[in-house]
């Protein structure tokens, strides 16, 4: 197996701030800004839109999650007829 070819492989919480839930699992992906975790240490935090704690199919709730202006951008290209 080559050395150095696969990215690293570590600890981190991602974490739903609609919801308040988070979830430490082990990931690639690595962020700037850390939080403490509940046994005192320290991990990067990723924050997340949507998790099963907001999910609408999760929880049963419906919830209109547009953070990028979908609707409004199909809205504006075929209107309402």
């Amino acid at each position: 197996m080559k050395k150095n070819l696969h990215p690293a492989y570590h600890n981190v919480v991602f974490r739903d701030p609609s919801a308040d839930f988070a979830i430490l699992t082990r990931s690639t992906a690595t962020s700037t800004k850390t939080v403490e975790w509940s046994d005192g240490n320290v991990y990067p935090v990723i924050d997340v839109d949507v998790s099963s704690a907001s999910h609408p199919f999760y929880t049963g709730k419906n919830r209109l999650v547009d953070t990028e202006g979908r609707v409004e951008k199909f809205n504006q290209r075929y209107g309402k007829r």
